[in-house]
């Protein structure tokens, strides 16, 4: 059964439809374009993109999207290529624009922390401290969850 309810997030002040299918978030490819270029038509930039992407790299975009319907302007359901999180993450990296450029810089940002914690797991309760600190948590309170979370892992280790 698929659980579908559709919602508008804003990137950059653009709406990036969405909506959830099979229980994870799926996002306009259309959307993405758009939010990522100076297109006036991000439909005909995706299919370039998608030429392009295939004569270059061999990849082909479209397997990486499922077709769905959302709501367009006109308040009718339209079936338009979706991605899942991962999915638009490559999408992105494929977007050759000034805008897609910050968030190209983040995503290596991030891998690169991740590969670092996988070195040296310290780093990743570091930055868990750092994440709950930000989000106004009180320093016991981290604490306990960081002690929790240990206490667990240990628990389905032994299991």
């Amino acid at each position: 059964m698929t659980d579908e309810s559709t919602h508008i997030v804003l990137f950059k002040g653009k709406e990036v439809r969405r909506t959830i299918h099979d229980d994870e978030w799926c996002f306009s490819v259309v959307d993405i374009i758009a939010a990522l270029t100076d297109s006036n038509k991000p439909r005909d930039y995706w299919y370039r993109m998608k030429k392009r992407e295939q004569q270059s790299s061999g990849v082909d975009l479209s397997t990486l999207c499922r077709q769905l319907k959302l709501p367009a302007s006109d308040g009718k359901m339209y079936t338009t290529d979706v991605v899942n999180t991962e999915n638009a993450f490559r999408i992105i990296q494929s977007v050759p624009s000034r805008k897609a450029e910050p968030f190209k810089r983040w995503l290596a940002k991030v891998g690169y922390e991740r590969i670092q914690e996988i070195e040296d797991p310290e780093l990743a309760t570091k930055r868990t401290r750092v994440l709950y600190k930000a989000k106004g948590y009180p320093d016991d309170w981290i604490e306990k969850r960081i002690r929790s979370i240990a206490i667990r892992e240990e628990l389905t280790d032994e299991l």
